[in-house]
């Protein structure tokens, strides 16, 4: 799949969802002309490895959530995008929120309210249903983000686990797109669920400061 294709594609899967973006030449979707902006790169992987979809989304001047998603083919790849990152850029970027595919939560961070958009843990090979965060996981990662200090803006969390064919696990956290130490920290000690061999998993998290 091209990226033209690829743009008519991921444009119809937010009109399925009732948002109208509007394509310019450099293949970005456009929300009336102005942010949030969406653009996405298919790549094709070599020999047996995967192929990884880019999907870039520009939430104001030079803030822009970078996200990947593997796949045999761009159509894989793009159904793992709506399956976990999706739907949560749909409720903190163009306000439209569906409960069933995502843990909404508020959380008192400094002196501010911030809605919390968490998503569904999601794992390759695909697990029959992308898993919820487990409520310790969850408290874990309250009380982490409860120690930054955070801009009165939209913030992003990337959570990701892997754990190797001789059992080793790894963990990472990254915050608006730059390695969190705390967070990564906090990975490797958490209530976290147990991934099989040659498995990994991800899981977004987006937050936002409250409007009064």
């Amino acid at each position: 799949m091209d990226d033209a294709a690829l743009q008519g594609a991921l444009r119809r899967l937010f009109e399925r969802h009732e948002v109208e973006l509007e394509p310019d030449e450099d293949g970005w979707l456009l929300t009336d002309g102005d942010f949030p902006a969406i653009r996405a790169h298919w790549q094709a992987g070599e020999g047996s490895e995967p192929g990884r979809l880019d999907v870039d989304v520009v939430v104001a001047e030079d803030r822009c959530i970078e996200d990947s998603f593997a796949g045999a083919d761009a159509r894989e790849a793009l159904a793992a995008f709506e399956q976990s990152s999706f739907h949560l850029l749909l409720a903190a970027c163009w306000y439209l929120t569906d409960d069933r595919r995502m843990r909404i939560a508020a959380w008192d961070i400094g002196v501010r309210i911030w809605d919390v958009f968490v998503g569904p843990l999601v794992t390759r090979p695909s697990a029959s249903e992308p898993q919820p965060m487990p409520p310790g996981a969850a408290l874990a990662l309250q009380q982490a983000v409860g120690q930054l200090s955070l801009a009165p803006q939209l913030h992003w969390i990337h959570l990701l686990h892997r754990r190797a064919g001789d059992g080793v696990a790894t963990h990472e956290a990254l915050l608006d797109g730059e390695p969190w130490s705390a967070g990564t920290a906090m990975l490797a000690a958490g209530a976290w669920p147990e991934l099989s061999p040659d498995t990994s998993a991800r899981q977004l998290v987006l937050l936002d400061v409250r409007d009064y």
